[in-house]
């Protein structure tokens, strides 16, 4: 028991041309049924409403602080938080998502019944789909929900690598704010919104020592729209998801970690962001092809051929992409975890959403190998 159920929390809103949404943010986070709360809210240069709307939720609640500042992307506006925080637990919030009203009381409670100093408190969120259509806005369970049972004891991430290989969603989480300091933990500053909560997801997971989880969504996030992210306009853009996955290898590397498990698991999100970059933006783009090529160069082709959870096909891609003969594996895994998938879907949203997610994207090297 370490009080903190009574504690402040600091909630660092990084702010940039969100007006649509922002007065729905800050008044779930004005009405928190926990009380003791500093609301950060940095606005990045915003060219919209959105300084006007601050300033008027300013007006009516003192424990919103503003910050205003030249856009400088949204990991420095996460630093700019960072850097006047005050409370034992900090939260980032996005600016066009919203909170359910005990979120931060029954988070902080269950913290509290630990006798450990906890560094990351997690917990799965809700996916909210078309929400440009107000008559076709649904909530979905978010794939974290039901995945891991609420915690009885603290854990490392080598035991729970799933929370690495999901969405980054570091903002379903609190940190303890004693813990990202000792540590030195920052998010780094690319320009725009450019996948900063990729490397703060890394660092922060890795090096925690004591992470629990609360299976209780209570956070709002509005996933990309269907065709949003296809076709990208820039090189960069199509590279962006290659890069973070190799800045995150970097901190791995940085920290010195050895642990397969962990390695393994960030091996699975460069095959998630492989595919999804090949959907996005075609096997044809010269782009994604040697970008592709340069991860799988980083990646132990060992520790690949032994993922449970990384598909068949996408073996055989890997190796085919490099030249290489492929490594011996068996496929049982992978059937386990297709039908710990299926009942996980079940369980969650019903039989049909398991025919709904049925499909996956294919390259041309294995329609060929058909």
């Amino acid at each position: 028991m370490h009080g903190d159920s009574q504690t402040l929390v600091s909630i660092i809103v990084p702010i940039y041309n969100a007006e649509t949404y922002l007065d729905q943010c800050l008044d779930s986070l004005t009405s928190q049924t926990h009380r003791d709360l500093e609301i950060i809210c940095v606005n990045d240069g915003s060219t919209d409403g959105s300084p006007a709307i601050i300033e008027e939720h300013a007006a009516r609640d003192s424990r919103i602080v503003v910050i205003n500042k030249k856009n400088g992307g949204y990991g420095q506006g996460c630093n700019r938080g960072l850097d006047v925080a005050r409370g034992t637990w900090v939260s980032i919030i996005e600016p066009d998502d919203w909170v359910e009203p005990t979120m931060y009381e029954e988070m902080l409670a269950f913290a509290d019944s630990f006798e450990e100093q906890l560094d990351i408190v997690k917990c799965p969120w809700t996916d909210i789909h078309n929400w440009d259509d107000p008559e076709k806005q649904a909530p979905y369970p978010s794939l974290m929900v039901d995945r891991l049972k609420t915690s009885t004891k603290p854990f490392t991430i080598a035991e729970h690598t799933v929370l690495m290989e999901l969405h980054p969603s570091i903002w379903s989480a609190i940190y303890r704010r004693d813990f990202l300091r000792e540590n030195n933990i920052r998010f780094i500053e690319y320009p725009g919104a450019g996948w900063a909560d990729n490397p703060f997801l890394v660092e922060t997971l890795c090096q925690a020592k004591t992470i629990v989880y609360l299976n209780k969504p209570f956070y709002n996030y509005r996933c990309d729209l269907p065709g949003s992210t296809l076709n990208h306009a820039t090189d960069e853009a199509v590279a962006r998801p290659f890069d973070r996955w190799l800045d995150m290898l970097q901190i791995i590397e940085r920290l010195g970690i050895t642990d397969k498990r962990i390695i393994g698991a960030h091996y699975l999100r460069g095959f998630n962001y492989t595919f999804g970059a090949i959907f996005d933006d075609g096997w044809d783009n010269e782009v994604v092809q040697k970008k592709t090529r340069e991860i799988f160069s980083k990646m132990d082709p060992d520790i690949v051929a032994h993922i449970p959870n990384l598909a068949p096909h996408r073996k055989r891609f890997f190796f085919s992409v490099l030249g290489e003969a492929p490594k011996k594996y068996s496929t049982l895994p992978w059937a386990k975890h297709l039908a710990r998938e299926a009942l996980h879907t079940v369980r969650t949203e019903g039989p049909l959403s398991v025919v709904r997610k049925v499909g996956r994207v294919i390259t041309p090297e294995e329609r060929s190998e058909a």
